[in-house]
């Protein structure tokens, strides 16, 4: 909406008081074109902006505002132009769907014929048009949703030219290495060479604090992994695999931004995905990413039409880095890693909430904090959890668990993590935070 105003004649300019993030009240024009089915006078959306449009173009209408006046909608419906200053495509914001659906099928007049199942097909034929009949692949796979999909896609066409490969690098959930190659073995029949890569990943992330500096050196050494692999694979087939499989989705590529080679300017990085932005240059891979330009959600529902087990397809999602980016400061200080183990996820599931809550996880915050732990005096580390509902994870909101939960959950982690006397929850909403800490 701020690039039509800017480019049509209007004015922008930097919002009074900071801006606008998250949920809160718009207030709709019942009579204009892109809300004139709407019975509500006022919705809640879900807003992310730090300009506003203070002076319309020549022919331009408002026809919806924020709670704080800022124009957040508008139409010149002879000349077929419309724009949005909120999200309508999250799951925060009420009616979404259906401002899509109005904006598409009754302004537009598109015809509602694009499925899941035209985007599998598409793939697949990618696949067998990119990769040659006698050229073989390695799927970096890492147990997640998306390269558990990717690996499975793939290797509906390439079958035994497929060579997944799943790396133990330290920073995984607890128990993830056992099992994720029991589900492989045992649910998707695909083979998986397991590399253990603890001690060098440790070595490498020793002394590194900067949340950028840890992305891209676990990018470095995965990519690593990969080369050895492949040096060995070659020794062993006798055919070199030149593909890269990797799961990577739109949403990593949007904050990994700009592109690596590219000529934009003017994207902010949020933060560097470790298989995107944390790439090195020399990569010696062409990649295959089916799902760069889908979202979690489209990746889960091509997930179920391949067969891939429920358990899998619901699984919370899972950086890259691992626990890497959940210990703020160098990550192979002593016990730190033990401090973000199950704890937190079994409460969750033994409540029954599991399915509710897009991801959750705690995170190891660099201070201590003065306590009383058995009568004594205690300096201990803090803890913050977070839990948020999300459908695609480009914006999310806080889980709001009950008081009995916290409560619960808190005793549980300060009782059983003795360098732990304090837990706090994170209540922000991205934006204006990311839902992972680094």
């Amino acid at each position: 909406m701020q690039l039509i105003t800017h480019m049509l004649g209007g004015e922008v300019k930097e919002a009074d008081g900071g801006g606008e993030y998250g949920r809160m009240p718009m207030h709709v024009v019942p009579d204009s074109t892109l809300f004139g089915y709407q019975k509500e006078s006022t919705i809640n959306v879900w807003m992310s902006h730090g300009d506003e449009a203070v002076k319309l173009p020549e022919g331009f209408t408002c026809c919806a505002k924020s709670q704080g006046g800022a124009i957040v909608a508008i139409e010149n419906a002879a000349a077929n132009i419309y724009g949005l200053q909120f999200h309508p495509e999250v799951m925060h914001t009420e009616g979404g769907l259906e401002m899509l659906k109005n904006f598409l099928l009754e302004i537009c007049q598109v015809k509602a014929d694009w499925t899941m199942e035209h985007v599998l097909e598409g793939q697949l034929k990618a696949i067998a048009d990119t990769v040659g009949p006698d050229d073989h692949c390695i799927c970096a796979l890492s147990g997640g949703v998306d390269s558990t999909v990717a690996a499975t896609l793939v290797h509906k066409v390439l079958g035994d030219r497929l060579h997944c490969v799943f790396v133990d690098n330290g920073l995984l959930r607890f128990n993830e290495r056992q099992r994720v190659m029991d589900t492989f073995n045992e649910h998707l029949h695909l083979p998986v060479t397991c590399v253990d890569h603890v001690a060098p990943m440790m070595a490498k992330l020793k002394g590194i604090s900067d949340p950028e500096a840890k992305r891209k050196a676990i990018g470095h050494e995965f990519i690593e992994v990969f080369k050895t692999f492949r040096d060995e694979l070659e020794a062993k087939i006798g055919k070199k695999a030149t593909f890269l499989v990797q799961g990577t989705l739109y949403p990593d590529v949007i904050e990994s931004c700009p592109p690596p080679g590219s000529d934009q300017k003017h994207s902010h990085t949020i933060k560097s995905h470790h298989n995107v932005g944390g790439l090195p240059k020399d990569l010696q891979f062409t990649l295959i990413e089916p799902f760069r330009e889908l979202f979690k959600d489209e990746v889960r529902q091509i997930g179920k039409l391949l067969g891939v087990p429920e358990q899998f397809i619901k699984r919370h999602p899972f950086p890259g880095p691992g626990l890497a980016v959940r210990v703020l400061g160098d990550v192979t200080e002593e016990g730190k890693l033990e401090c973000l183990r199950d704890i937190f996820i079994n409460t969750i599931r033994e409540y029954g909430i599991y399915d509710e809550i897009w991801q959750a996880f705690a995170v190891f915050l660099p201070l201590k904090s003065v306590g009383v732990q058995g009568d004594q005096r205690s300096h201990a580390y803090v803890v913050a959890l977070r839990a948020v509902c999300s459908s695609d994870g480009m914006t999310a909101d806080w889980y709001n668990f009950t008081p009995a939960f916290l409560r619960d959950v808190s005793n549980r982690i300060t009782n059983k993590v003795r360098q732990v006397n304090r837990v706090c929850y994170d209540i922000t909403s991205k934006p204006p935070s990311t839902i992972e800490w680094e």
